[in-house]
């Protein structure tokens, strides 16, 4: 079994930054992609950012160039480093972390985010 768990979030104030941090527990397999989505209320989840093992990384639009995505493969770790954060970015962030070779995809339970104008 695989368990996600989310960390860093938390109630700012437009222009400040937070960090975000998401672990992915298991004994036996090692991670390939790790990705943040966040869901804001009343909306879908949309995917934030990604990154692989290699470290290749994609961004959604709105957060190219404020959020830096990264990780940390021998803690099976991803960091998403928000900059600049807007009211717009209030909402849950999920964390999806997908298994090396079966490509089975374990969500964390998402922590908020809030921020205020």
């Amino acid at each position: 079994q695989v368990q996600v768990v989310e960390s860093g979030g938390g109630l700012v104030q437009a222009g400040e930054s937070l960090r975000l941090s998401c672990t992915a527990s298991s004994s036996y397999f090692s991670v390939s992609n790790m990705a943040w989505y966040r869901q804001a209320p009343g909306k879908q989840r949309e995917l934030v950012a990604e990154i692989t093992r290699s470290g290749s990384t994609n961004y959604a639009y709105s957060a190219k160039g404020r959020f830096t995505i990264s990780r940390d493969n021998a803690k099976n770790t991803a960091y998403l480093q928000m900059n600049s954060l807007q009211p717009e970015d209030t909402a849950v962030y999920y964390c999806k972390a997908v298994i090396l070779g079966s490509g089975t995809a374990y969500w964390g339970q998402g922590t908020q985010v809030t921020v205020s104008s």
